[in-house]
């Protein structure tokens, strides 16, 4: 199993991919790969509502949008999807919202196919906006029929400068908890979905020409 990070803060080494790091943590414990990806700085665009997406159906946005696009590619073959995002102006970084609006509209048109995974949200703040924000990509997840794991406290730590949040206690507790609840919530998905194979197996197929009796 997989597990993809997404850092939407542009500052590479800050507090968000801090975070994201710890919660990797306990993931990696339990023998569950890792990978982060950093969308904030580059290049990304936001939706412009040309529903080209919709009338394609192949969860790609139709403008220039490589990273995105690229981004949407590693969400769908993960497991599991971890977005953080910084607060500015008590609300998302730019990158997050344009990930959230482009991909959740494309990939939705694909016939949902992030459903039932599970996602989680990760801020960094300074003072203000970090339950704005962490909303804000719960809903992403919440909408596209994800499943949201839960943690300790709201999954925040607070910092301003790089690696500040290693200093909030409480806030990496939050991180490591998270990671140990999403790795709990995976295995049971996956126990899961190889009984329901097995049970499929397992079911008897009517011969052809002859009706099951109910």
């Amino acid at each position: 199993m997989k597990v993809l990070g997404i850092n939407c803060s542009p500052r590479k080494g800050g507090n968000t991919e801090l975070l994201i790091r710890e919660v990797f943590k306990p993931l990696e414990a339990q023998g569950i790969k890792t990978e982060l990806f950093h969308l904030g700085g580059k290049k990304v665009n936001g939706c412009i509502a040309c529903m080209k997406c919709r009338k394609a159906g192949d969860g790609r946005c139709h403008q220039k949008n490589e990273v995105i696009n690229y981004c949407i590619e590693k969400m769908l073959k993960a497991d599991a999807i971890i977005i953080g995002s910084p607060v500015y102006f008590s609300d998302l970084s730019a990158q997050a919202k344009a990930l959230i609006d482009v991909a959740g509209y494309a990939i939705r048109g694909a016939g949902n196919p992030l459903k039932r995974k599970p996602g989680a949200a990760v801020i960094a703040v300074r003072r203000a906006g970090a339950i704005h924000a962490f909303d804000s990509i719960n809903h992403f997840f919440l909408i596209n029929e994800m499943i949201i794991p839960g943690s300790s406290y709201w999954n925040l730590a607070i910092g301003r400068e790089k690696g500040e949040v290693l200093k909030d206690e409480e806030g990496m507790k939050t991180m490591r908890v998270l990671g140990e609840n999403m790795s709990w919530l995976m295995e049971k998905i996956k126990d899961k979905s190889k009984k329901s194979k097995v049970e499929a197996k397992r079911r008897p197929r009517a011969k052809r020409g002859v009706k099951r009796e109910k």
